[in-house]
C-alpha cells in the first residue's frame, strides 16, 4: 500500500484526481490533506476515506510513511511548497503549469531533479493513441519535411461560468500566472514540443474574449518557430462552443488531421493510408496511462515504465508559454 498526501485542493482538477485515487484504493491511500484554506481541506478530506486534515505541511513531509504527494495549490503557491517537498525526498505530482513563471519553474525543476525523486505533471494528452500514432509517423519520416502544424484546445468555460465560484482564482492571472490561453494552451504546447522539439522563437495574440473575467485572457493564438524550421500555431480558449479540428500537420509527403476526435492520415510511404477514412481502433497504438495515472502507476509499482513528464520538460513549457505571452504583450517575436 502506497501512502500519499494531498498538498492543496485549489485546482479545478482536484475532484477528478480524488476520483482517480479512490478508484485505486486497493493500491494506495491518502493519509493527509493540507491546504492553506482549512475549510477547503476539510471538505476534500471527507471525499478521501481514511484521510485527515493536517494543518502543518512540515509534519506531513516529516512522516516517513508518506512517499508521494499531489500538489493542487494555486499556481503562485507552487514555489512555496514544491522545494520543501523535494527536500523531503517525496515523489511529487504538480498540476500544470509547474510554475507561475519560467524562472520559478526552472528553480523547482532543479530542486526536484537534485532530489532524485519521481515527478510528473498533468499533460495527459500524451496518452492519446491518435497523437502517439502521429508521433510514430513523424519519427519514421512519413510526413517528409513538415511545412505546417496546428493544434487547438478550446472549451466553453467562460461561456458557462466555470470559474465564477470556487475556481475563480484560475481566471486571475495574478494568482494563476495566465488566463484561458495558458490554461488550455499548455496542453497542446506540450504536444507540439513533444513532436517537434525545441523552439527558437515565439509570439502570440491574446484577447479578453467575452470579458466575463476582467483582466484575464479568455482566448488566444500562439505562433512558434521551431529550431528544426517547423512553423506551428496553437489556439486555446474558454470561449468556444465547439472545437472540432484538434490537429493539422502538413508535410511534403504526408498529412494528418484530427477532426471530431477521429484521425485521418495519408502518406506516400504508407499506401494503405490515403486520408479518406479515419483510422480504426485496431490501427492505432494500444492504451497507455498518462498524466496522474502514469504517476500513480509508477509510485505504486504497478508499471515502472509508465511515461512521466520530466521536471525540466515541464519548466521548458513554462518558458515557452511565457515567451508567447511576452510576444503578445509587446507585439514582437521573442527568442527563447
Amino acid at each position: 500500500m502506497t501512502t500519499l498526501a494531498f498538498i492543496g485542493c485549489a485546482h479545478i482538477h482536484t475532484p477528478g484526481f480524488i476520483h482517480a485515487i479512490n478508484r485505486r484504493s486497493d493500491s494506495l491511500r491518502v493519509k493527509y490533506v493540507w491546504d492553506h484554506d482549512a475549510e477547503r481541506a476539510t471538505r476534500r478530506a471527507t471525499e478521501l476515506p481514511g484521510s485527515v486534515v493536517e494543518l502543518s505541511l512540515e509534519a506531513i513531509l516529516a512522516d516517513p510513511e508518506v512517499t508521494a504527494v499531489i500538489v493542487c495549490t494555486e499556481t503562485n503557491e507552487h514555489i512555496k511548497v514544491v522545494p520543501q517537498i523535494a527536500a523531503a525526498k517525496k515523489h511529487v505530482f504538480v498540476e500544470k503549469p509547474l510554475g507561475f513563471s519560467g524562472s520559478d519553474a526552472t528553480q523547482m525543476a532543479a530542486a526536484i531533479e537534485s532530489a532524485g525523486v519521481l515527478f510528473s505533471t498533468g499533460y495527459f494528452s500524451r496518452g492519446d493513441n491518435k497523437l502517439r500514432y502521429v508521433k510514430e509517423q513523424l519519427e519514421k519520416g512519413h510526413f517528409g519535411k513538415v511545412t505546417r502544424a496546428r493544434m487547438s484546445n478550446c472549451h466553453s468555460g467562460a461561456l458557462g461560468g466555470w470559474f465564477d465560484g470556487e475556481w475563480r482564482w484560475m481566471a486571475d492571472p495574478s494568482i494563476a500566472g495566465c488566463g484561458g490561453f495558458g490554461d488550455l494552451g499548455t496542453h497542446v504546447l506540450d504536444i507540439l514540443l513533444w513532436l517537434f522539439g525545441p523552439v527558437a522563437q515565439a509570439t502570440g495574440q491574446l484577447d479578453n474574449g467575452t470579458a466575463r473575467y476582467e483582466g484575464c485572457d479568455e482566448t488566444g493564438e500562439g505562433m512558434l518557430r521551431f529550431e528544426s524550421g517547423v512553423i506551428a500555431t496553437l489556439a486555446a480558449a474558454w470561449d468556444d462552443v465547439a472545437d472540432p479540428v484538434r490537429l493539422l500537420i502538413s508535410g511534403t509527403e504526408g498529412h494528418a488531421a484530427i477532426i471530431h476526435d477521429k484521425l485521418y492520415f495519408q502518406s506516400k510511404h504508407v499506401p494503405t493510408m490515403d486520408g479518406s477514412q479515419p483510422l480504426r481502433s485496431a490501427e492505432l497504438p494500444g492504451p497507455i496511462s498518462a498524466g496522474l495515472d502514469a504517476f500513480l502507476d509508477q509510485v505504486t509499482g504497478k508499471d515502472s515504465t509508465a511515461p512521466l513528464v520530466g521536471a525540466s520538460e515541464a519548466a521548458y513549457r513554462n518558458q515557452v508559454m511565457e515567451a508567447i505571452y511576452a510576444g503578445a504583450k509587446e507585439s514582437r517575436w521573442v527568442t527563447l
